[in-house]
């Protein structure tokens, strides 16, 4: 795993603010993975929303549409 406290962050505005946008769809897209995952092995929404930080209500809401993946990586 990259250890995220030793990237330097770009002085150019332009640069910075495409690389948060950048770290977003990265970050959204190894959610949905996860939660794929974890609804695959059978975990509950409130064992998810724990994970997350957020309410159960909150993760179901955001992440409904995820589908069970079922596959070993």
């Amino acid at each position: 795993m990259v250890d995220l406290h030793n990237i330097t962050v770009p002085t150019d505005p332009a640069e910075a603010l495409a690389a948060v946008v950048a770290l977003r769809r990265l970050a959204d897209r190894i959610e949905r993975e996860a939660v794929g995952s974890a609804l695959g092995q059978g975990w509950p929404w409130s064992r998810i929303a724990q994970a997350l930080g957020i309410t159960k209500q909150a993760a179901h809401k955001r992440l409904s549409d995820v589908a069970p993946n079922n596959s070993s990586r």
